[in-house]
């Protein structure tokens, strides 16, 4: 069973799927990843505001971002070693890391992109738990393609009317 530690900030109220579907998410991209040890991942819910801020202090860029991911380990794309996690002393579970996803950002690139808040807010989890184990997509080459792929066919899983409907980027 996986672990997923999900922190709510008061300017991030409302959006009550949102703890349900990020759960889910993430254990699909981790079972589609064949990652099958206990896993722990901390999820943090904010606003614009409150991921500018997190993204000026630890990255030192002055925006909002819709998602922010911080590995606990470096993985290498595609083939995850449990041996390079670090342990949750109490329970045993490999700490993948954390993200932050503005709830407010994610609602508003649903209704530009049509699919609605629900689905984007499952593509920024499977992309962030991406990160976490390893994949990148900062060079426009190999590393963004096998990124993307791994997106599309996480996302086949959760939202598998889009494949008959050709709606998957």
């Amino acid at each position: 069973m996986h672990r997923i530690e999900i922190t709510r900030e008061k300017r991030a109220l409302g959006y009550p799927q949102a703890s349900q579907l990020v759960r889910r998410a993430v254990r699909k991209t981790l079972e589609a990843q064949g990652v099958t040890e206990e896993c722990q991942v901390s999820v943090l819910f904010t606003d614009d505001a409150g991921i500018r801020d997190i993204n000026r202090v630890q990255r030192n860029l002055d925006a909002p971002t819709d998602v922010l991911s911080f590995p606990m380990s470096r993985q290498r794309e595609g083939s995850f070693d449990p041996s390079l996690c670090p342990r949750d002393w109490e329970t045993g579970a490999l700490l993948l890391g954390d993200m932050v996803l503005s709830l407010e950002r994610c609602a508003r690139q649903g209704m530009r992109y049509g699919h609605g808040f629900p689905r984007e807010l499952s593509y920024l989890t499977v992309h962030s738990v991406l990160h976490l184990l390893g994949y990148d997509h900062l060079d426009e080459g190999p590393r963004k393609r096998a990124m993307r792929a791994r997106e599309k066919a996480v996302m086949a899983k959760l939202w598998p009317y889009e494949q008959e409907k050709g709606a998957m980027p």
